[in-house]
Order: C-alpha cells, then sequence, then structure tokens
C-alpha cells in the first residue's frame, strides 16, 4: 500500500501519486449531520486544484506565507497542499492561540493571508490581521458570519473552491516544479526566551519521516487492505502535520474526529487500525478502563486482573506455564477483544508522542492487547527522531532511530540528532539557528542514552521548556512574565512538566501587601494571610488577569505561595532562570504534585 518514497520529490507528489492509485475511493472522511461522509481521491484533488488557482487570484505567489487557523477538518488538508501547489508556505497555529499569539506569528512570518474556519476563530484573528502591515486578507471556512466592522478583505470559501470550475490549476505540473529542498511549512514552537521560534519544515524532511515511519510499521500495514486513521491531534502541531502525509503516503482513510469529548465514540465509528496520540490520552484511557471496572463483577474482575498479570509476563518474556497459556487464549477472546472492541475491534497499535509516556499505562494497555509504540522527537526534527517498532517494543524507551536519522549521544549526555529529517532553520533567525544546529547536529535539548540494541532512552532534559501532557512546547518565562507584571506578585514558578494544566509557585510583593495589609485591617503575617479568603482572592484575581494574556494551555489553574523570595540567600545560588527553576522545582515538587491530586 504505502508507495516508494525514493522516487518521490515532494509532498506534492505523494498526494498526486495516490490519486492516480486510488482515484474514486474514499480518502477524507467527515461528519456531517451526525454521519461520516466521505470525499474520494479524486474529490480532494479537484478542490486543491481549484483552491490553488483562487490563491493565485488574490496574488499569493511562490513564497509567501499562508496562515492556518482551524480545527481538523478536510479543509485543513486541502488548503494546506494547495498552498505548497503554488509553491507558498503554510504557517499553521492552533485555535486554542490568543489574538496577541496570532498577531505575533502573523506579523513574524510576514504572512500575506489567513485562512480560519468559524466566526467564533475569526473574532480573534480579525483584530491581529488588522494590525498586521502585509496581510489583508481572510478566507472564512464557515459562512457563519458575513459583516465584521473592521477594513478587511473577507472572502468565503465556498466561493473560492467553486468559481474556478473553468480555470483548474495543474497540479501535476506545479509538482514538478518543487524541491525536495524547499520550505513547506513553519511551524512555531515555544522558546526558552517567551517568544516563540518558527521552525521550518522542508519536503526533504517530513518525507524522511514518513519513509522511516513506513517501515517501522510495515509489519502492520503490509497485511491489510485497508488502512484506517482517526485523526484528532491538531494538525497545527507538527507530529500530526507531518503524520497526515505518512496516512497519505500509506494509501490509508483519514476520519477527522469530532473533538476529545467524542473520541471513543468516534474511534467506535471509524474503527482505526492505527491510532496516533499523547500520554495524555493513554492516562485518560487507563483510568477510564480502571472506573469502569468497578461496575463490573466480581468474576469480571478476576479475569481482568488475570488478563493484565499473563499480559505483562509476555512482556517481559517471561515463560507461561502451559496452563497459563490456555487461560490467556482464552482471556483474548473475552477479555481482550471486548477491550479492542470498545476502540472500534481493529486496532494494530496505538502510537504515543509529544511527551514522556507513563510506563505502567503503557504496559497496561499492552497488556490488553493494544500494543503502544512510544516515539520522540521535537518539531525541529520533523518531527519524529525515533520510534519502538511492533516487532520489540521497549516501553521504558523511545525506540531506535528512523531510517535515514543519526542520534549520538554528547560528552554531557546530550541527544544529537543529524540527518534530512532536520528544519532548514528558524524563520529569520539565523543566531537561533547556529545555537540549535551545530556541524549538521541538532541539539535536542533532552539527556538520554542508548542501550544494547541501539535505542534511545530519555533521561532528563537540558532545554528550559515545559512539555505539557499533551505534548505542547511551554515557555515558563513567558508566563512568569505575564504573572510577575502584576502588581500583588513579585515572582513566580511554573511547573506542568507532562501534567495536563499548570501550576505555580508564588512570591507575593511583600511591600503591596504590607500596604493591602494597613488598608484591609489584616495582620502582615504571611502564614496568618494563607487561612485568610480575602488574600487568597487578591492572589488568584491576580493570576486571572494573567491568564487572560496567555493562551489556554499556558493559564494558570492552582498554585501555592510560599514567605520567601527566589534569592542567593536561600535556595538559589546561581541568577540563571533554568537553575534557578530547577532548584525551586525540586524543593517545591511535593507541594506542586498536591496541587494535581
Amino acid at each position: 500500500m504505502t508507495i516508494d518514497y525514493d522516487k518521490i520529490r515532494n509532498v506534492l507528489d505523494i498526494f498526486n501519486t495516490q490519486v492516480k492509485k486510488y482515484g474514486n475511493k474514499p480518502y477524507l472522511w467527515e461528519k456531517i449531520e451526525g454521519k461520516y461522509r466521505s470525499y474520494s481521491w479524486n474529490e480532494i484533488s479537484e478542490k486543491v486544484s481549484k483552491f490553488s488557482s483562487s490563491l493565485l487570484n488574490q496574488g499569493i505567489l511562490a513564497g509567501d506565507r499562508v496562515v492556518i487557523v482551524s480545527e481538523n477538518r478536510p479543509e485543513w488538508q486541502i488548503a494546506d497542499l494547495a498552498i505548497m501547489a503554488i509553491g507558498a508556505i503554510t504557517v499553521p497555529a492552533y485555535i486554542t492561540s490568543t489574538t496577541a499569539d496570532y498577531k505575533y506569528i502573523i506579523e513574524h512570518s510576514g504572512a500575506r493571508l489567513a485562512i480560519v474556519s468559524n466566526n467564533n476563530l475569526a473574532e480573534k484573528v480579525i483584530p491581529a490581521i488588522t494590525e498586521s502591515k502585509k496581510c489583508n486578507t481572510l478566507i472564512k471556512i464557515e459562512n457563519d458570519k458575513d459583516q465584521y466592522d473592521k477594513p478587511l478583505n473577507i472572502l468565503s470559501w465556498t466561493k473560492l473552491v467553486n468559481e474556478n470550475s473553468n480555470n483548474p490549476f495543474d497540479l501535476h505540473a506545479a509538482e514538478q516544479k518543487l524541491k525536495l529542498e524547499d520550505v513547506a511549512c513553519i511551524i512555531y514552537t515555544s522558546g526558552t526566551g517567551g517568544n516563540p521560534k518558527g521552525v521550518m519544515l522542508s519536503h526533504k524532511a517530513m518525507i524522511t519521516n514518513c519513509k522511516g515511519a513506513s517501515i517501522i510499521l510495515k509489519e502492520i500495514t503490509s497485511e491489510l487492505n485497508e488502512l484506517r486513521f482517526l485523526s484528532w491531534l491538531p494538525l497545527s502541531h507538527s507530529y500530526e502535520h507531518t503524520l497526515q502525509f505518512f496516512k497519505m503516503g500509506s494509501g490509508g482513510q483519514i476520519y477527522y474526529a469530532e473533538g476529545i469529548d467524542k473520541l471513543l465514540v468516534n474511534m467506535s465509528e471509524a474503527k482505526p487500525h492505527i491510532m496516533t496520540a499523547v500520554p495524555r490520552f493513554y492516562d485518560s484511557l487507563h483510568t477510564r478502563i480502571s472506573q469502569g471496572l468497578k461496575q463490573q463483577s466480581k468474576l469480571s474482575n478476576i479475569f481482568f486482573t488475570e488478563t493484565v498479570r499473563l499480559g505483562k509476563k509476555n512482556y517481559y518474556g517471561q515463560k507461561l506455564s502451559f496452563f497459563e497459556r490456555i487461560t490467556n487464549n482464552f482471556l483474548d477472546k473475552i477479555v481482550r477483544k471486548k477491550v479492542k472492541k470498545r476502540f472500534g475491534g481493529h486496532l494494530k497499535a496505538l502510537v504515543s508522542g509529544g511527551s514522556a509516556l507513563n510506563f505502567e499505562v503503557g504496559l497496561f494497555l499492552s497488556s490488553l492487547g493494544l500494543p503502544l509504540l512510544q516515539g520522540f522527537g521535537q518539531t525541529e526534527s520533523g518531527p519524529v527522531v525515533s520510534v519502538n517498532p511492533p516487532k520489540k517494543i521497549k516501553l521504558d524507551t523511545v525506540g531506535p532511530p528512523l531510517e535515514g536519522v543519526q542520534v549520538n549521544i554528547a560528552d554531557d549526555g546530550e541527544i544529537l540528532v543529524k540527518g534530512d529529517n532536520l528544519m532548514n532553520g528558524y524563520w529569520d533567525d539565523p543566531s537561533a539557528t547556529a545555537i540549535t544546529i551545530k556541524n549538521g547536529w541538532l541539539h535536542t535539548g533532552d539527556i538520554g542514552q542508548l542501550d544494547e540494541d541501539g535505542y534511545l532512552k530519555i533521561t532528563d532534559r537540558k532545554k528550559d521548556i515545559i512539555v505539557n501532557a499533551g505534548g505542547d512546547n511551554i515557555s515558563p518565562s513567558k508566563i512568569e512574565e505575564k504573572i510577575n507584571i502584576e502588581a500583588e506578585i513579585s515572582q513566580s514558578m511554573i511547573y506542568g512538566d507532562y501534567k495536563n494544566y499548570m501550576v505555580a509557585v508564588i512570591v507575593p510583593d511583600f511591600e503591596y501587601l504590607k500596604i493591602w495589609c494597613s488598608e484591609n485591617n489584616k495582620v502582615f503575617e504571611l502564614k496568618d494571610l494563607l487561612k485568610d479568603e480575602d488574600f487568597n482572592n487578591l492572589i488568584k484575581s491576580a493570576i486571572n488577569k494573567a491568564n487572560k494574556k496567555l493562551s489556554v494551555i499556558e493559564q494558570v489553574r492552582k498554585f501555592i505561595i510560599i514567605d520567601h523570595s527566589f534569592s542567593v540567600e536561600n535556595e538559589m545560588m546561581t541568577p540563571t532562570m533554568k537553575v534557578r527553576r530547577f532548584a525551586v522545582k525540586e524543593k517545591y515538587k511535593d507541594s506542586l504534585e498536591q496541587l494535581y491530586k
């Protein structure tokens, strides 16, 4: 089913090759009026061709940047391919971002046009566009509001796709012009300084990832007559953005999920063979299954416990007795088959990436017949560096490097990566590029080691970035900057690695607090104030004000208050932010972890 990537010239070539092969067979699926409806390869190709013409008619030229702000849907891929087809560059942005985030991305990338899916997103993006020097056009996918009180050129997606019926754009001719080294997209990722960096990914980088993934998963995909995927991770994330081209290259059908709240329902409808997700999803899956057991009979619980026990023995390579083998085969039919059916009944593998997978969660799901393939990467590497192969899974590692990717461990333990999967650099930031890529090696900022089988194991992180449970890169300094500017707060330290939300250590501004206590007849004694509702509401109000300047994933949900500053007089023996944050985190880790319970 998979194409020959050695003969592929660019991403558009993958698409055109598969259109020729599959024609009127279903390709992309979306929910319409409660039912999944498919678009064939030919239908999508026709829409890409028409939208490419529309972009040219709007004056978009090769090299121009076009921002996409939309949830996952067929139009996302159509727009992405059309932008690439005319030689322009896609700039994905998260639907959870703020107007300030959009303004930065639009201005920094120099985007000339933005595509949004609906009115709610348009209301956030339009103010960012109106302040832009180059971007003055917005294309709306859904026609849910036609009038805006802004001097802006707003166009209808439907009209643009339909108005070029007599003037189709030649996708095959366009394919001939695109080079492997050409930048296909710029994906913004958080940096330690607070401002996001624009990672330039070439066609070559993403195709290298697709080829490597196809080799790793060949054992699964080669035995299937058709391949189905469920897409729910944001296409604005490099993980899902590149994966869509792997899915395309495998000839697979892509179902777009309606949202995380309907994910399990959509899985039962789409019946996917391979599911890609972040650890947060698997943690949730583990919790749901465990909670569901409490409603089951005592016999069902016995069967389930035995299934997990024998599954773990299999994982560790421990020999099963004759009776255990018979029992295990029996449990395959009455437990594991039932578990798989809840997720569509056809799952061959679950792929985990974006952040660290909890080993026990991975072992639990694998024991239930849901093999988990943990991988590793970052946007700058296309994004995938390594992943576990189905034939030999090591859940405490992120697997061996993909074909065409080299991994080396520096003297200080930092993971270095080299290969055609690397970015072309950071957009308009040569100094940051030079720091990140030295002598052809990407310095990942992660610490790790290679085991005797060449599997990579992540042991620590060198860079000052938080990776949440959803795999998002979050700059703690950016959040701290927003919080510390509030009059009530002197200092803050953000915490949230591999968590569902951010929490913080807060140091109040003691000069402000003295005045506040005097005005409100309070005794200036922090240990007493910590129990005072008015004081806690004061700090909470300050954090809420800061949260309004942050995206959803950056917002601080809970916090602890301490009674001294982060200074060299106490635990901070160095002025550098990274070491300071590490020391504070270590000292208050137990208290911070309690905020998640």
